[in-house]
């Protein structure tokens, strides 16, 4: 029991500099807001649903997020700060790291039953702050969510969203960026999210200038090769 909390502990402090030690990641609201989820999750699953609701609701008062008892989440998962919303039929892979102001929303039906109302999420997945993915979609697996995207359709693995509503840019997640980035954005090692959107037009004209320089080599490379021409001086009559 203390191995795994101490491996999630260790988990939270690969993407967040800030701790200095395991303790003070204790007094995160992330950490006690997961805690207070598993045992209302146990009870939900145990239908003893008040109950589940009166933890769920103790934590929502004293961690400022708020997590359904019946959403199911993987391991390592990270909130960093607070201001969260996940609804009940979420389901979070392992590794995923939301900030704050994220939403995983659902659809309302008119009819009145509920059923998969709420988002997939893959592992390692990373939500950056006020993004909001609704309804019953799937996000893959490393894919990077912008700060302030609306996502309401399925995400590609490795996929980088962005905007209202979200698109993937041709940012991807490779081998060479599949270390954590701070929310989310493969773009830049000192990424801003105040100057988010010029920062991902700028990595998009690097990756066109570097497919059309690899085209126009692939063009002149295909090019036939003129003969060389022989030399000799003329042949006295």
């Amino acid at each position: 029991m203390l191995d795994k909390l101490a491996n999630y502990l260790d988990s939270i402090k690969d993407r967040d500099p800030a701790p200095r030690s395991r303790f003070e990641i204790l007094l995160y609201p992330g950490v006690w807001a997961l805690g207070f989820h598993r045992i209302a999750h146990w009870l939900y699953r145990g239908e003893m649903y008040f109950l589940a609701r009166f933890v769920n609701h103790i934590s929502r008062l004293l961690t400022a997020i708020d997590i359904h008892p019946g959403a199911s989440i993987g391991r390592n998962f990270f909130i960093d700060h607070g201001f969260v919303v996940i609804g009940e039929t979420a389901e979070i892979g392992d590794n995923v790291t939301i900030y704050q102001g994220a939403t995983l929303g659902g659809t309302n039906p008119t009819n009145g039953e509920g059923g998969k109302r709420h988002p997939t999420i893959g592992d390692n997945v990373i939500i950056s702050l006020g993004a909001a993915i609704l309804g019953p979609i799937h996000v893959g697996a490393n894919a990077r969510i912008g700060a302030n995207s609306v996502v309401t359709k399925d995400v590609p693995e490795g996929a980088t969203m962005v905007g209202i509503p979200a698109r993937s840019t041709l940012v991807e997640v490779k081998p060479a960026t599949t270390q954590f980035i701070p929310y989310g954005t493969p773009c830049n090692e000192r990424f801003d999210p105040a100057t988010q959107k010029l920062e991902i037009l700028q990595c998009e004209l690097e990756t066109l200038r570097k497919r059309v320089g690899e085209l126009i080599a692939e063009s002149e490379a295909k090019k036939p090769v003129a003969p060389a021409r022989k030399r000799g001086g003329r042949k006295s009559a």
